[in-house]
């Protein structure tokens, strides 16, 4: 409870030693009981004043804050969420936070995810926090090579393809490899990777003209891939013993290579396409609610997050990585300090194609990432025809939408109603 004038007065004349109200920082980050901790230690001990940092599971950070939402007072001064979840807000929910923007507006921050923290709308309803991602890490073997004047930095499909059969030609063995067993991400790649390099869509255009070549180049890159990627959860385990030398892959699965040795591998951002270089960033976000009790200590607290040291810290604290731009230290783990280039390069690249993870799916999201895989299956490993392999899929793509009511997110173009496939 705040404290009012009167009641420091009486605590004062009492001899007692009064403590200003924590500011509550109500978050879905950092959950789990030593990662919070954490939070508390590294990321917000050096902060002035006492924060009260609130973990929560996202069903009860939501349920909360549109339950308080009619509330004049609220109790609640800073939230840290997912862009998703932030996003699923009524927006009056959160409080405007263009004002900001004068003092965070030079430090470096994707324009795209300063566009993304306005949620449709012409406002900034939360300013970007803090990033994680999926790149590719390839074995310093596999450097020499790459094609003729290809830059690993801003690298395409095409030159990926030719990588892999240079490296088969040399070696006699297909040596790319992709997270594409049961417990892989390969549909993340697909999803947030392939289809926007190839298409600027993920929904739209699904069995589109540029799908199919999309589908047609994917085919020839696994022609030069490790048959055995079918089987690959983590790419970091077949990079270590060799299997594979270029890779594609959540930073957190390729971290155990990088810190085991560090000398031996390199990180870079994921190919490009015709359209661009699509990438799916974890965007988390920090907003105040609208009925905040001080919102001048809520902002406060956000520009001492956004500094590049606090940033840092939230690195040390959480891994994810900063989205100001800023040095990383060199006592930081390897792994960390290779992807965090990688990441950051990624981010910031001019043909940057940015993919959300899907939104508004519900209970549908994992018959929609099946649907992704399904295609893979059936056109890169068992060679179907592409057209009449996207033709069958496309209806339960659009099925499952319609039951779940999504509407479009990003790189696809926003929708009224259901997100439509072509």
């Amino acid at each position: 409870m705040r404290k009012t004038p009167i009641a420091l007065t009486l605590m004062a004349l009492l001899g007692s030693t009064p403590a200003m109200a924590d500011i509550n920082f109500f978050s879905t980050q950092a959950r789990p009981l030593e990662e919070a901790q954490q939070m508390r230690e590294i990321a917000l001990a050096p902060y002035g004043e006492a924060v009260n940092y609130m973990p929560q599971e996202a069903g009860t950070f939501l349920s909360r804050l549109e339950a308080e939402k009619g509330s004049a007072n609220g109790a609640l001064d800073v939230l840290g969420g997912l862009h998703g979840e932030l996003g699923s807000l009524t927006p009056a929910v959160l409080a405007p936070l263009d004002d900001l923007m004068s003092t965070l507006g030079e430090q470096g921050i994707s324009e795209q995810y300063l566009s993304l923290g306005k949620l449709g709308g012409e406002q900034q309803r939360y300013i970007p926090w803090m990033q994680a991602t999926y790149i590719m890490a390839a074995s310093r073997k596999a450097l020499p090579y790459l094609p003729e004047g290809a830059d690993l930095n801003a690298l395409s499909y095409d030159e990926l393809l030719a990588w892999g059969r240079n490296i088969e030609a040399a070696t006699g063995q297909p040596k790319l490899g992709f997270p594409a067993g049961r417990k892989g991400l390969i549909h993340r790649f697909l999803e947030g990777y392939l289809y926007p390099s190839f298409t600027h869509s993920v929904v739209r255009e699904f069995r589109s003209d540029d799908a199919v070549a999309m589908w047609q180049k994917f085919r020839e890159i696994w022609a030069v891939t490790n048959p055995r990627s079918t089987a690959f959860g983590f790419m970091q385990e077949p990079l270590l013993n060799g299997e594979v030398w270029v890779a594609f892959d959540h930073t957190a699965r390729l971290k155990d290579a990088f810190n085991k040795r560090p000398d031996d591998f390199v990180a870079f951002p994921a190919p490009a396409g015709p359209s661009g270089r699509g990438y799916m960033p974890v965007v988390a976000g920090l907003a105040v609610p609208a009925n905040a009790p001080a919102p001048d200590a809520s902002r406060k607290l956000i520009q001492y997050l956004m500094t590049p040291e606090a940033q840092i810290r939230t690195l040390r604290a959480t891994n994810f990585f900063p989205v100001v731009a800023t040095e990383l230290p060199d006592d930081l783990p390897a792994s960390i300090r290779m992807s965090g280039k990688a990441v950051a390069t990624q981010s910031s690249a001019e043909d940057a194609v940015l993919s959300l993870l899907p939104s508004g799916l519900g209970k549908q999201s994992g018959l929609f990432n099946k649907i992704y895989r399904d295609a893979f299956v059936q056109i890169v490993l068992r060679d179907a025809d592409i057209h009449e392999t996207l033709d069958i899929l496309a209806p339960r793509l659009q099925a499952l939408i319609d039951k779940s009511g999504a509407g479009c997110w990003l790189p696809d173009a926003p929708s009224d109603g259901p997100c439509p496939v072509k």
